[in-house]
């Protein structure tokens, strides 16, 4: 399977767990840090921000937006 790695460029609610932290493994301490230890969790390669968010009582809009915060600082 390929994945598309402009589906990654920007985080959106939608944005695959799995896929973020495999293209944007910078972005694993935010998650860490708030609670989000699915990083090893057979789960994290279907559940999305927005449910990962949802199952944890986060905002997802919130954290969407720190974590494109970390992508943009980390690509320049």
């Amino acid at each position: 399977m390929k994945i598309d790695i402009d589906r990654v460029k920007t985080v959106t609610p939608d944005t695959n767990i799995g896929d973020l932290v495999l293209f944007h493994p910078e972005t694993a301490e935010l998650l860490f840090s708030i609670g989000l230890h699915c990083l090893g969790c057979p789960s994290s390669g279907v559940e999305t921000i927005s449910e990962a968010a949802e199952a944890h009582g986060l905002d997802a809009e919130n954290l969407v937006a720190q974590l494109n915060t970390i992508i943009r600082s980390d690509s320049i």
